[in-house]
């Protein structure tokens, strides 16, 4: 219902904007220099006030409306569930939608096909409801902003204080939805952390949460969270990415910049951003099948023990995959530094690789910094590459050739399928979030006051 919806308003926001304008076109008659704003702003102005009020109803309507809906109708058959623990109830929830949408339930009995016939009649009077409120508050705006056009009117003015509301409310959106994801992270976070010592879990050498019990009637071992071993497969991996990516990434981005010939770099660099836009799953596939083979049949000539999986095949293929994200970010900050400081270091005698290595580089140290933080990041959260190449084995060590696992696959792993949020193994994956969070705030903030350093000696 949202995207159709969408589309329409889509249509006729600019069926109003040509509205408007013709409007204010025929007011002005031949005489433009009697309107205060151009007939394109009467236009926007018309459109805005149509469209916008509509898209409000729409976006606060699709929010609210699954909420309140699934509250009327658990109140509803509240008599039937009545003894329905959260995850019973989560999956009778799922089981009327699937019966409703014509999917395949879980579990199909009488009262599911009861409330699903409930919920689909509350769901189309819900959109029945948010169709009429939409079209009411689009024609109450289109009237106001009909009657307000005329040559005198500031539809400059009115334009740009709704661009200018629309650019605030954009940024608050961006930041209630930074600070929403923290504190959903420290909530869960705090739940976790009291059903396991965070010192266990932050100091913990072993991770086995597969062995816990999720009921009662279950049999499990001993569980263990020890955060330790994730850690060291999250670095050992995003080290041996770095050590691909970063010479590669920055030799590549100076050649681009200062050897190769304009034939040569419009063809060597979109080839070479080709990469960045492979899916991860592809260079999943590429390290399992070839990588990884490759390596374990070099070290068993090597006499060398390889895993099958191991943290060289995963970093090996991850530097590769994010060679585009040091070469272009840091061939962008090469070509940003002025030439003037290129001419005055040769003008002293120097030459081209000296004055890379002792000019150049330092100056856009700013800029490259940012560009291997930025790496690091998306090494720090690739998942797939490594279950495909590095495995699930939470192993404690710094061997490379040995299979090991990371906190992004961890946290995948724990909150796949059907779980119940009140146990510390589906839990763990909120605690993971919440440590890895800070490492990568940490290394930002220490990014950043390294670029603030050099950025002042250079400007």
């Amino acid at each position: 219902m949202f995207l159709p919806l969408f589309g329409l308003l889509v249509v006729i926001t600019i069926a109003c904007f040509v509205i408007g304008r013709s409007r204010s076109i025929a007011l002005a008659g031949v005489n433009y220099s009697s309107m205060h704003s151009r007939p394109g702003y009467h236009g926007w102005w018309l459109a805005l006030m149509t469209a916008g009020p509509a898209f409000i109803v729409l976006i606060v309507w699709s929010i609210a409306a699954p909420r309140i809906v699934r509250s009327m109708l658990l109140s509803r058959f509240q008599e039937q569930i009545s003894g329905f623990s959260t995850a019973q109830i989560d999956g009778f929830w799922r089981d009327l939608q699937a019966l409703a949408t014509g999917g395949t339930p879980g579990i199909r009995d009488a009262l599911r096909q009861d409330a699903a016939v409930a919920f689909a009649s509350l769901w189309n009077t819900s959109n029945m409801a948010m169709i009429a409120v939409m079209a009411a508050a689009g024609i109450a705006g289109f009237l106001y902003a009909w009657s307000a056009i005329s040559p005198a009117f500031r539809a400059r003015h009115s334009v740009e204080k709704l661009v200018k509301f629309l650019l605030a409310a954009s940024a608050t959106i961006a930041i209630l939805t930074t600070i929403g994801i923290v504190l959903s992270l420290i909530t869960e976070s705090m739940r976790f952390f009291s059903m396991v010592s965070p010192i266990d879990f932050l100091f913990g050498l072993t991770w086995t949460p597969q062995q816990m019990a999720f009921r009662a009637d279950q049999v499990g071992g001993n569980a263990a969270f020890g955060f330790i071993p994730l850690l060291t497969g999250t670095l050992l991996i995003t080290f041996i990415a770095m050590i691909v990516a970063a010479p590669l990434g920055i030799m590549a981005a100076v050649y681009l910049s200062d050897y190769a010939t304009p034939q040569i770099r419009a063809v060597g660099k979109p080839v070479l951003e080709i990469l960045a836009g492979i899916p991860t799953v592809v260079y999943g596939f590429f390290a399992a099948l070839t990588v990884a083979p490759f390596i374990r049949t070099t070290g068993s000539s090597l006499g060398l023990d390889v895993a099958s999986e191991s943290a060289l095949a995963a970093g090996v293929v991850m530097g590769i995959m994010i060679v585009p994200f040091v070469s272009s970010l840091s061939d962008d900050v090469i070509n940003a530094v002025p030439q003037s400081l290129r001419d005055g270091s040769m003008g002293l005698g120097a030459t081209k690789s000296e004055t890379i290595r002792k000019v150049v580089l330092p100056a856009a140290l700013p800029g490259i910094v940012s560009a291997l933080v930025l790496a690091i990041s998306r090494a720090i959260g690739e998942t797939m590459i490594v279950v495909m190449a590095a495995g699930l084995a939470a192993n404690l060590t710094l061997n490379p050739l040995e299979a090991v696992t990371t906190v992004t696959v961890q946290i995948g792993t724990l909150l796949t399928g059907d779980q119940e949020f009140d146990s510390p193994k589906t839990l763990a994956a909120f605690g993971l979030g919440l440590v890895l969070f800070v490492i990568t705030l940490s290394l930002n903030l220490v990014a950043l006051r390294v670029v603030k350093k050099y950025r002042e000696q250079y400007d």
